[in-house]
């Protein structure tokens, strides 16, 4: 039973994964040229090589990705998409807001992932190898990244007008 446990938590991941660097390739294409669209690309090459390690760990317990995961996942950030569009329409600064929200929450979920990974390495060999810990620290270095640019969007989202410089 906790083999398909562990099979599901990872593929549940994976799938948050997917749906994560949809999120992060369409800021970067809103925000090319901006400091945002520098972070989304960051973002995206960390995650790819995060996926990779998910995708090993996923293989050495014989778990994949099943279609209706990538379905469920597919719905669920087509849907989070449609819902941003219908409180901002226009892809403003409550867009920007709730989409660098759900990116944090996200990466907070990721880290704990790891966490939770490296305790059940103790007692299942096939999760030994990776580097928690690193891990970990990455997670908590692209949530402060992120924070920075989603305290941007809510002074702006919040307030009517964009965060000065000064702030």
């Amino acid at each position: 039973m906790s083999g398909d446990h562990l099979a599901t938590y990872l593929t549940d991941h994976m799938a948050g994964s997917t749906a994560a660097l949809e999120l992060l390739e369409r800021l970067k294409a809103e925000y090319e040229g901006d400091p945002v669209a520098a972070t989304a690309t960051r973002l995206i090459a960390e995650i790819g090589d995060e996926r990779k390690v998910l995708d090993g760990l996923a293989e050495r317990i014989g778990a994949s990705v099943t279609l209706p995961r990538k379905a469920a996942s597919w719905i669920t950030e087509k849907a989070a998409q449609l819902k941003l569009l219908y409180d901002d329409p226009k892809g403003g600064p409550l867009r920007h807001l709730e989409s660098f929200e759900a990116l944090s929450l996200g990466i907070e979920g990721k880290r704990l992932l790891w966490r939770a990974l490296a305790t059940a390495s103790a007692r299942r060999r096939e999760l030994v190898g990776p580097d928690y810990d690193g891990l970990v620290a990455q997670a908590e270095d692209q949530r402060r990244r992120v924070e920075a640019h989603r305290l941007a969007a809510a002074a702006e989202a919040l307030t009517g007008r964009p965060e000065s410089p000064s702030a």
